[in-house]
Formats: structure tokens, C-alpha cells, sequence
């Protein structure tokens, strides 16, 4: 894609913090200040804190995990037909349930995009499942037209999109459970999502475009021709000034959301890339592929922060303040 030019945006760095402890030490009060959350600081949080651990969760392959709106909470869907949700206890995550309901593999969830108590599994058995974590039971079974492979729930919580083999992607009422709209499509639909203030709806295809249809309207805005191949995945930042998208090409684009152009590419990675995930504060992006590191990087400048070994999927060693705040990534 074309990179739009000009001079990169300085960070911005917060006068004051609670979390003085977490700082790399033996610096003063004033220069405490000028490196919080400053690329110094984060290597160095990341150096901290490089250690993995393993959580058992499944007996077969997992195919999705989400942190819940608050961070307290991850599920994974996995290849067995089961969700399981894990509380974060301090600088572990325990089990806390196991959710079994699906005639097939569950192939992605998501949370409710501010009730942390509810998510969604999208599964193979063409139903998608609400939950609740309160009563470990399902609350709304959904029957769809085919294989659920992807799923995404819009920022006002309201309606919840879920996209099929088919190509075919269906606007669910998350309150009545009924089907308000369906768009089948001609082209490989491979991720969905809502653009942050719930005005337009994104689409990743197999021709290497990004697709924008207007919401409720679903009519089409703009076609982006955004990688030279397969545009697999895409993801907003929490702030709403950026999303990227990942490519079989084995670059990271980074998006303007007002002007739809291009202004940033990462390229460290030499396989497709499958999934990507912003810091809380929208300044640090992750991105994975098939290759056995996770690529950590500075939003604003594209420079590598850290290059987190397989297994970092979640960023269980990231500190429990950081990982409720949002440091980790879904895969």
C-alpha cells in the first residue's frame, strides 16, 4: 500500500502515574516522568517480564481468545467444541469454567464491549451461543445459515455480526436474539468489525481489499485496495485514530481512520499475518503470524519494541496491572 508521508506525531507522556513501583529504577521524580511509557520504559517492562507460562484449557487445538472489556477475565474457544474462561488472579489465570453446548469446533468468541459478565462463541454447528459467566450458563442459542468462522459485537453492545463459509454475514439483536439483517457477498469475506463510533462496518477480503458499508445502512462507501494479497485480519485502536490490517503478504498496514489512507507499514514478519491487537492506550500494536515471535510495536513510529517468543499469545507474564489495562494480545 502507499504510506502516506509526513512527520511523525510525538507520544505523549502523562505528568503523573500510580504505578511508580512498575518503573525501571534509580531515576529521578522529573526524568521518572519524561520516560513513563516511553519506548525505554516499555523494553524495559517487556525485559521484566519475559517469562511464559502454560494454562490448560482444552483437549484439542484453541482457536480463539479474548480478554473481557474490564481484563479480568480470558476465554478461549477451541477445536474440542468448548469455551473456557479464565480469571486473572494476580500474576496468574485460574479456570474458572467450562462451557460446553456446541455440536462443532468453536472457531472464535468475543465479549460485549462493555458488560464484562457476557460473550459470544461463533461455532461450525451454524449457531452462534450467548454466555453469561454469572450463572456458567447459555443464555440464547442463535440458529444461522452456515458455518460460523468469524464474529465481532458492535461498540453499542446492541447488534452482534457473525460471517459464515459462505460469505454470508448476519446482523444479529443481541437483545431479542433475532436476525435484523443478512448480506451474502461475491467476494472471500475473512474478518469483520465495526469502526469505533458504530457509524461504518469493515471487511477484510481475499482480494486483498478493505470493504466499508455504512451502518445501520449497509450500503457500500469504499473499496481500499490495501495489500498486493489475501487481507486476512483487522482491528481498531481503542482511541479510534487508527486500525491496521494483516495480509498473507506478511505486512501490517496502519490505517488513518478519518482519511482511510495508509500512513505506516510494519515488516518484520515473514509469514501471513493472522492476528493483530492494539494496547489499551493505542500505542503499542502487536502482530503474529506463523512465525514463532510475536512483533510488539510503537504505534507512531513503527519501531520495534520487543519480540515476545512463542507462547506469548496472551501476555500472561506482562504484570497483572498492565494485563488488566490491556497489554496483551488475542490470538
Amino acid at each position: 500500500p502507499s504510506v502516506k508521508r509526513g512527520v511523525n506525531r510525538p507520544l505523549t507522556e502523562p505528568a503523573s502515574t500510580d504505578c511508580a513501583g512498575e518503573r525501571p529504577g534509580g531515576e529521578g521524580p522529573a526524568l521518572r516522568r519524561t520516560l513513563w511509557r516511553s519506548p525505554r520504559w516499555l523494553r524495559e517492562l517487556f525485559r521484566g517480564h519475559s517469562k511464559t507460562r502454560e494454562f490448560p484449557a482444552h483437549s484439542a487445538k484453541v482457536h480463539s481468545v479474548a480478554w473481557s472489556c474490564d481484563g479480568r477475565r480470558l476465554a478461549s474457544g477451541s477445536f474440542d467444541k468448548t469455551a473456557s474462561v479464565f480469571l486473572l488472579e494476580k500474576d496468574r489465570l485460574v479456570k474458572e469454567n467450562n462451557y460446553r453446548g456446541h455440536g462443532d469446533s468453536v472457531d472464535q468468541l468475543c465479549w460485549h464491549p462493555s458488560n464484562p459478565d457476557l460473550f459470544v462463541t461463533a461455532s461450525g454447528d451454524k449457531t452462534i451461543r450467548i454466555w453469561d459467566v454469572r450463572t456458567t450458563k447459555c443464555i440464547a442459542t442463535v440458529n444461522t445459515k452456515g458455518e460460523n468462522i468469524n464474529i465481532c459485537w458492535s461498540p453499542d453492545g446492541q447488534t452482534i455480526a457473525v460471517g459464515n463459509k459462505d460469505d454470508v454475514v448476519t446482523f444479529i439483536d443481541a437483545k431479542t436474539h433475532r436476525s435484523k439483517a443478512e448480506e451474502q457477498f461475491k467476494f472471500e469475506v475473512n474478518e469483520i468489525s465495526w469502526n469505533n463510533d458504530n457509524n461504518m462496518f469493515f471487511l477484510t477480503n481475499g482480494n486483498g481489499c478493505i470493504n466499508i458499508l455504512s451502518y445501520p445502512e449497509l450500503k457500500p462507501v469504499q473499496s481500499i485496495n490495501a495489500h498486493p494479497s489475501n487481507c486476512i485480519c483487522i482491528k481498531f485502536d481503542p482511541m479510534g485514530k487508527y486500525f491496521a490490517t494483516g495480509s498473507a503478504d506478511a505486512l501490517v498496514s496502519l490505517w488513518d481512520v478519518d482519511e482511510l489512507v495508509c500512513v505506516r507499514c510494519f515488516s518484520r514478519l515473514d509469514w501471513p499475518v493472522r492476528t493483530l491487537s492494539f494496547s489499551h492506550d493505542g500505542k503499542m500494536l502487536a502482530s503474529a503470524s506463523e512465525d514463532h515471535f510475536i512483533d510488539i510495536a510503537e504505534v507512531e513510529t513503527g519501531d520495534k519494541l520487543w519480540e515476545g517468543q512463542e507462547g506469548w499469545g496472551t501476555f500472561l507474564s506482562s504484570g497483572a496491572k498492565e494485563k488488566a489495562k490491556g497489554y496483551h494480545m488475542d490470538m
